[in-house]
Parts: structure tokens; C-alpha cells; sequence
């Protein structure tokens, strides 16, 4: 490549996140970074961005040599700040987000503000992708993992995606065997709700619950990760159910019968 490439950094966990730092650590040597991040964690707030209060974004000096900007907003108030205020006319060449505490496989995607993050960069035309370590814990190793997120976002500069804008890495705990190209696993959360009261005597509810894998398929990102290998799962935006299309077209005559019933 004649010039370094422009590589926007973000994620949902916070600036001082051991997993941002980690990914700077990763693609330092890559490319120009700016990171530009929230400043509390944001997980869960998937593709949420703040419209009732302004947004305040100020450098602040974290990454040693590296420009980096706390955001008051969400994952995705980030990116949007970062493309249209702090760059300006400059494109970011890639767009990566985490690494993300934690699994972001199957139907975790829709909750993610990791995800969303570099789902915002996809919807620019931005190559993106997010990364995440089934690893919930603050104290995470990701040192194991450093070389094939080096390498996947080394592979995705010099050869921009086609197809798709967005890349769904998830990375197992402990000895990794390779990559695997995947799908998005059926899955579904079984969800609870344990009811306390608080010091006043109101009663407040707090989610809990499990994930629940319904999918053993050998190509699904869920299955990959069990058997120690790194899921790659190109997605995209469009929620359209394309086979459902032709089975609803009845629906299309409901306006019509009604205007010749008038």
C-alpha cells in the first residue's frame, strides 16, 4: 500500500478496557489509529445513539503516540462523531471494535454495541469488523489471541471486503486451532428476572439468564468456537426475510379489496 492506512478504533467497554488496549496493541504497527470511545461501558446498548441531550467528546492522553477521544454517548455516537466532526473529509480505511469482553456469537450480534459499532462504519461504506474474547472477565488474557487479530485485519487492507462491509470475529478461550468461516447460530437467551427492593422499600428487577445454543450445525459460529477455533461470520444490515417474501403477497390485496367495497 503507497500510503498507511487511515484505522478507526472503538468498542463498548470503555477507554481504559483491557480489550481496547489490547487491539491497539494489535494493529498499532498497521496503519494511523484514532480511537474514539465512550466513556463508561456501554454494553448491551447495540445500535442505540443519543438524540435527547448533546454529546461532549474531549482527547484524552491513554495510548501512548496514539490520538484517542472520549465520547459521553453510545458505541455508535462514536463512530458517527468520528466520521462526520473529528475527521472531517478523511474515510477511514477500516473500522474495528473491541475487543469486546465477552461473546458476541449467533444472536448476541443484535444485542452488541460492540457489533453495532462497526455496524455504524459498514453503513458508510466502511470496511469494518468487531472482535470479541469469550472471556466476560476484566482481567482477560488477550495476548493469545493478538497475532490472529493482527493478521485477520492485515488480510482485510490488503484485500477489502466485496461482498459484505462487516465481520463478526469471535475468539475462543485458551489454545486457538485456526479460523473458521461461519454462520450465525440459531440461539435464543432464557431470560429471568430476580426481584429485590431497594433501600426505600421499592421493589426493582435485575436480568439474568442463559444462553441456550439451538444450533449444532458444523458451520454455525457457535460451533466453531466450541471446538477452539476462531468464527469469522460476514453480516450485514438487511433484516429482509427474502423466502418469506412470496408467502405475504396476499397481504398486498387488503387495500384493494377495501377500495372496491367503498
Amino acid at each position: 500500500m503507497s500510503k498507511r492506512p487511515l484505522i478507526l478504533l472503538t468498542n463498548d467497554d470503555g477507554m481504559t478496557a483491557p480489550g481496547l488496549r489490547a487491539l491497539v496493541d494489535a494493529v498499532s504497527s498497521l496503519g494511523e489509529i484514532i480511537v474514539v470511545a465512550p466513556d463508561t461501558p456501554q454494553s448491551g446498548k447495540g445500535h442505540a445513539i443519543t438524540i435527547e441531550e448533546p454529546l461532549r467528546i474531549h482527547e484524552v492522553n491513554v495510548f501512548d503516540g496514539i490520538v484517542a477521544y472520549e465520547c459521553s454517548g453510545t458505541p455508535v455516537d462514536c463512530v458517527k462523531l468520528a466520521k462526520n466532526v473529528l475527521l472531517k473529509e478523511r474515510q477511514p480505511d477500516i473500522c474495528l471494535s473491541g475487543i469486546n469482553h465477552g461473546s458476541n456469537a449467533s444472536i448476541n450480534i443484535i444485542y452488541s454495541g460492540t457489533l453495532s459499532a462497526a455496524m455504524e462504519a459498514s453503513l458508510e461504506g466502511i470496511d469494518s469488523i468487531g472482535f470479541s474474547l469469550l472471556d466476560y472477565s476484566f482481567s482477560a488474557n488477550f495476548q493469545d489471541c493478538l497475532p490472529y487479530v493482527t493478521d485477520i485485519v492485515r488480510h482485510v487492507l490488503e484485500n477489502p471486503l466485496e461482498c459484505t462491509k462487516l465481520l463478526n470475529v469471535n475468539i475462543p478461550v485458551g489454545q486457538i486451532k485456526g479460523v473458521k468461516i461461519c454462520r450465525q447460530a440459531e440461539a435464543r437467551w432464557v431470560e429471568e428476572f430476580q426481584e429485590g427492593s431497594d433501600p426505600r422499600g421499592e421493589k426493582y428487577y435485575w436480568l439474568t439468564g442463559r444462553f441456550e445454543s439451538l444450533d449444532q450445525g458444523p458451520d454455525a459460529d457457535v460451533t466453531a468456537l466450541q471446538n477452539g477455533y476462531i468464527s469469522i461470520v460476514p453480516s450485514m444490515h438487511d433484516l429482509t426475510h427474502y423466502q418469506a417474501l412470496d408467502s405475504l403477497r396476499s397481504l398486498e390485496k387488503i387495500e384493494l379489496n377495501r377500495v372496491s367495497e367503498i
